[in-house]
């Protein structure tokens, strides 16, 4: 008896353990494949040294209009897209940084370049937040990819 509950329990941890998430995939944006190495020695990138301060790399095939690279502190470094993630690619839809904070000139949603999350949320809509690209940190290189 007590080995069959036992049975009965680890399967039913199994059965819910196994259950699918479901991610909200930003339709907005295109999912690409890129790859780009910073060099903090680089003068370009001085402003990295300091916590708080974004660097935009605007370099072709580096995400999707760019991407901002802040140090969070700790050595911690994030990546965003520098694309407004709640419309579709036009010619204003490229964020715009003052300080650690984003706007996207095409609706004036402001985003955190520390969290990348949206800051003046509407009450009661679903937006996105930032699309955040990978961090690997080496000695005193980024490798930024997606």
């Amino acid at each position: 008896m007590n080995k069959t509950l036992i049975l009965l329990f680890c399967s039913s941890l199994l059965f819910f353990a196994c259950t699918k998430t479901r991610t909200n995939r930003n339709p907005y944006l295109i999912e690409t494949s890129f790859e780009y190495q910073v060099n903090l020695n680089l003068p370009q990138f001085n402003a990295l040294q300091n916590i708080g301060n974004p660097v935009f790399i605007g370099t072709q095939g580096v995400g999707i209009k760019g991407v901002y690279i802040i140090n969070t502190g700790f050595d911690t470094f994030r990546a965003f897209e520098a694309s407004c993630p709640n419309l579709s690619p036009s010619s204003c839809s490229k964020i715009v940084s003052s300080g650690d904070i984003a706007t996207c000139p095409c609706n004036s949603y402001e985003y955190s370049l520390f969290t990348g999350q949206l800051l003046n949320r509407p009450d009661g809509e679903f937006l996105y937040d930032l699309l955040e690209y990978n961090v690997r940190s080496s000695a005193s290189t980024l490798i930024i990819y997606n």
